[in-house]
């Protein structure tokens, strides 16, 4: 018997980055493609999946390109008189006030799951989405650490961006059963995260949670144990990756719009180019 959750989607976040999955996910809005039985999603990748699967085509789109290039969101000045540098409180509810999603998208259709960073801990959660739990959740996912001066709670403890311990969760897809995996990535094909080179200033601003010190000095080691999983999957694991061509503009806090909407339309394109294959292998089969 099959694992129920034989298919999954994985999408990484990467703040504006996720620009391209936004592209990537409104194609397969376009196309009805909603043939997954699980979501693993981080951060901006979280948010992106959210909209997908409300079905509403450009959301994600307008999100980044339209809200969070404001200084309401983006703020250097904000931050150095002691605030937020990303306010994603005020972005995340402006979105859904002038953006309303369909929240029984979470009850039907493929399950969404995302990654939160235990504070205490330094662990990766991994939390199954419901109305009930949306806001708290999607607030917890995208709370850079430093960048956004909150831990925020669930249940009362303290959660902070997924991506600080688990930035590709294809390890978990895999551990859940899924063996049919489709990655969508926020960096070219090749990028390795290179390890932090101030440890020290990391140990001293977590010095109050030294878990989650340890978890921020291991991230590049775990996540490119990730990318060595998505380049040598499991002899019984079929995965499929979607990732920026080498000429992605965009990085973590690009406001330029004009690239802004060109890395959307590389997405876009991307995700078109992935549906086309996939009807291709499903004639031929």
């Amino acid at each position: 018997m099959q694992p129920k959750a034989n298919k999954a989607l994985i999408v990484e976040g990467g703040a504006m980055r996720g620009i391209f999955a936004a592209g990537v996910l409104d194609s397969f809005i376009q196309q009805q493609h909603y043939a997954f039985d699980l979501i693993l999603a981080v951060s901006a990748g979280a948010t992106n999946s959210v909209g997908y699967l409300s079905r509403r085509q450009g959301r994600s789109r307008k999100i980044i390109t339209r809200l969070a290039t404001t200084r309401r969101f983006f703020n250097p000045r904000r931050f150095a008189l002691g605030g937020h540098l990303t306010d994603v409180h005020w972005l995340w509810h402006e979105s859904r006030k002038l953006l309303p999603l369909h929240l029984d998208c979470l009850t039907k259709g493929p399950q969404l799951v995302a990654v939160v960073t235990d504070v205490l801990s330094g662990g990766a959660r991994y939390m199954s989405v419901t109305p009930d739990n949306l806001d708290q959740v999607m607030l917890a996912t995208c709370a850079l650490p430093i960048a956004f001066k909150e831990m925020p709670q669930i249940d009362h403890q303290p959660f902070t961006d997924g991506g600080m311990a688990d930035s590709i969760p294809v390890q978990e897809a895999y551990r859940r059963g899924a063996r049919d995996l489709t990655v969508v990535l926020s960096h070219p094909l090749g990028y390795r995260m290179k390890p932090s080179r101030l440890p020290w200033l990391t140990q001293h601003l977590f010095r109050d949670h030294p878990e989650l010190a340890q978890t921020l000095l291991d991230r590049a080691n775990h996540y490119n144990a990730a990318l060595d999983f998505i380049a040598h999957p499991p002899a019984d694991c079929q995965l499929r990756v979607i990732a920026p061509p080498q000429d992605f503009a965009v990085g973590r806090l690009t406001m330029d719009k004009a690239k802004l909407d060109a890395g959307y339309l590389m997405g876009l394109g991307a995700g078109r180019d992935y549906l086309a294959m996939e009807q291709r292998l499903a004639k031929s089969a």
